[in-house]
This record gives structure tokens, C-alpha cells and sequence, in this order.
């Protein structure tokens, strides 16, 4: 159980450090009421999840314990729901329902697309 546990942390880890560093310039690049750096971590989150779970499924090529180190750990780290969730209420607070349903709307839909991608480029390759 500590092996993994340490396997799951140090994906984590890595995944949080990845976030913030992408999430930070992205932030730069766009409209001051949508947060660009969260949607991008998030839709490209979703991209690598769905390029794993498609990995592991075509000829069992990863092992238990780096699974778990790039979808628990890695994805969970790197990926911001709950960060998602503050945002979107915050724009609840301020009532920016535009940029609201946006975020949302895009993250969500944008999300299942990327995860799609993901899974239908490894079974295609």
C-alpha cells in the first residue's frame, strides 16, 4: 500500500507542478473573465486520459503501477475540476452568466471530444 501511495504522490506531484506552470501561461493569453489556463488544463487533461485508458487497453502495454502513476496520479494532479467548479461560481457570484455557460459548455463538451481523440488515436494506430 505504500508503494503505491508513493507511485500515486509522486504522479501528483508531477501533475500538480505541470498545471500550474501551464495553467500560468496560458492565463496570459486570454479574455480577463474566462479563465483560459484551467480550460486548457483541463480539455488537454482529458486528451491524456483518453490517450492512456486507450494505451492499456492495445496490448496491455503499461503495467499496474505506471497506470496508476499516469492516471490517478499525473491526471488527477494535472487536471482541475475542482478549480473548474470555484471558477464557474465565482462568475455564479458575479453574475457573468455569459462566460459562465461558455466555460462550462466548452470545458464539458470539449473535454468528451478530447478524451474521444485520445482513445480513437491509439485505436487507429
Amino acid at each position: 500500500m505504500l508503494k503505491t501511495l508513493l507511485i500515486v504522490g509522486a504522479g501528483s506531484f508531477t501533475g500538480g507542478a505541470l498545471r500550474y506552470l501551464l495553467s500560468k501561461a496560458l492565463q496570459n493569453w486570454g479574455f480577463h473573465s474566462f479563465p483560459v489556463g484551467t480550460f486548457w488544463v483541463n480539455i488537454l487533461g482529458c486528451l491524456a486520459i483518453g490517450l492512456f485508458y486507450g494505451l492499456f487497453e492495445r496490448n496491455n502495454l503499461m503495467s499496474a503501477n505506471l497506470r496508476l502513476f499516469l492516471t490517478v496520479g499525473l491526471c488527477g494532479g494535472f487536471t482541475t475540476f475542482s478549480t473548474f467548479i470555484n471558477e464557474s461560481f465565482q462568475m455564479i457570484r458575479d453574475a457573468n452568466f455569459f462566460y459562465l455557460f461558455l466555460y462550462v459548455g466548452l470545458s464539458l463538451l470539449g473535454g468528451l471530444f478530447m478524451l474521444y481523440v485520445g482513445y480513437s488515436l491509439v485505436k487507429w494506430l
